[in-house]
């Protein structure tokens, strides 16, 4: 029986067990205080990488439009 919906249990073929312990290690290193902040931080991290990942496209077309420079021309 999973009790995890199935894109939380598929993450790296891990369980319910396996993410409750590591949880707990993770409560044990870092404290109850600490970890909303580590998991804010890591959300804004996703965030920003996806948004960076959408950007970066975008940009390499505009350097492909511009004409290079030619820095020996005056």
């Amino acid at each position: 029986m999973n009790l995890l919906p199935e894109p939380i249990a598929g993450v790296f073929g891990l369980g319910a067990p396996e993410l409750i312990i590591i949880l707990v290690i993770l409560m044990l290193l870092f404290g109850g205080a600490k970890l909303p902040a580590l998991a804010k931080g890591l959300g804004q991290s996703i965030r920003e990488f996806k948004q960076a990942s959408k950007d970066e496209p975008a940009k390499e077309e505009k350097k492909a439009d511009t004409p290079p420079s030619d820095p020996g021309k005056n």
